[in-house]
């Protein structure tokens, strides 16, 4: 799958050990460590890297170890390892072992109060998230939720929002970015450019959303709008139907090229939301090639299905020279700010949330 680097000019990182480009995709694995038919089918693929969930974490020790067995299989130090930890009820790492973070109402709720004490919990919070990741080797989060939910729209996002305003939904989450920032964990913008308007739950159905262009701007743009400066961002499996009334935004080359690109000026590494959700048509090379030629720079899968990836492999091309220069700066972002005292700062915003 992988091509030889013919540009010697191109940054050398996240290429593999025999100095090859790798693909763009990101997937998911089965179990607690790696199969050796995983093994086998990583270290020809090459994907750029993986994403870890529930089914992957029994204890500290044994995710370094699958972390480690990941990368190996790729022969990349670097290969990105993602996860979902936004706190709440979408967060992969659970007691005993790791803390249980807030959800973002929480947050929202005290920053009805007080923005700038909710700015300062939720960066603390976030530290201690990014310093948890870190310690496994987890380097990039999928968070902040940056959608802005409407009245009845469906509770996929609920809970996980910041606010129920544009302003509000931006100042909390770069709080967000810059906690995971400080501890050197990248942060993913999602769903851009937008899913709080879906009425049905994108793992399920594909939303369609038929609001105004100028109300689509206002509202669901301006948090993306904010936060364009973001390393990655991930789609929304959104039809808008202002804007291209046939493709959802993870394939849509409109609302890719004109409105992530363009209106937004989104410049960071864009994933797609996971290719297995049931929003999306089509094979999964099917899949694959729209989502690629609509504009993504790496597609996601995330159940660990080898019969999936098979397909979605066979669609794949090597990650493109733009997508590694984005991955290139986003790395420039991460800051070291150091340790924190994990007792006291979860004390501090449990104090700040009461």
């Amino acid at each position: 799958m992988s091509v030889g680097n013919s540009r010697p000019g191109i940054r050398g990182a996240w290429l593999s050990a025999n100095n090859s480009i790798p693909a763009a995709a990101l997937f998911g694995c089965a179990g607690l460590s790696l199969s050796e038919a995983e093994r086998r089918f990583f270290a020809q693929v090459d994907p750029l890297g993986f994403i870890l969930f529930a089914r992957n974490i029994a204890s500290p020790d044994q995710v370094r170890e699958l972390v480690r067995q990941l990368r190996d299989s790729v022969g990349r130090a670097d290969a990105p390892v993602l996860i979902d930890q936004e706190g709440g009820r979408v967060q992969r790492l659970r007691p005993p072992h790791w803390r249980s973070a807030p959800p973002g109402a929480a947050f929202a709720a005290l920053a009805d109060r007080d923005l700038d004490g909710a700015m300062a919990a939720l960066r603390l919070n976030y530290r201690l998230i990014g310093q948890e990741l870190a310690d496994l080797g987890i380097d990039v989060d999928c968070a902040p939720v940056l959608d802005v939910p409407v009245a009845g729209a469906h509770d996929v996002i609920g809970d996980r929002a910041f606010g129920q305003t544009p302003d509000r939904v931006a100042d909390l989450g770069r709080a967000v970015c810059d906690g995971l920032l400080d501890q050197g964990v990248l942060p993913v913008i999602k769903h851009i450019p937008g899913h709080g308007r879906a009425m049905v739950d994108s793992h399920l159905s594909l939303p369609v959303v038929h609001a105004g262009r100028a109300e689509l701007e206002a509202q669901d743009f301006a948090p993306f709008i904010a936060l364009r400066d973001q390393p990655w961002a991930m789609t929304a499996h959104v039809v808008y139907t202002a804007i291209d009334d046939r493709a959802p935004a993870t394939t849509s080359v409109k609302v890719i090229g004109e409105i992530i690109r363009g209106l937004i000026g989104f410049e960071g590494l864009l994933i797609s939301d996971d290719l297995s959700m049931k929003a999306l048509g089509g094979s999964f090379a099917e899949r694959t090639t729209a989502s690629l030629a609509a504009g993504c720079d790496v597609v996601l899968h995330c159940n660990g299905q080898m019969d999936e990836m098979n397909a979605i492999a066979a669609a794949l091309r090597p990650l493109s020279e733009n997508a590694r220069e984005r991955l290139a700066r986003g790395q420039r972002l991460k800051r070291n700010q150091g340790a924190v005292d994990a007792v006291a700062a979860a004390a501090e915003i449990a104090r700040m949330l009461a």
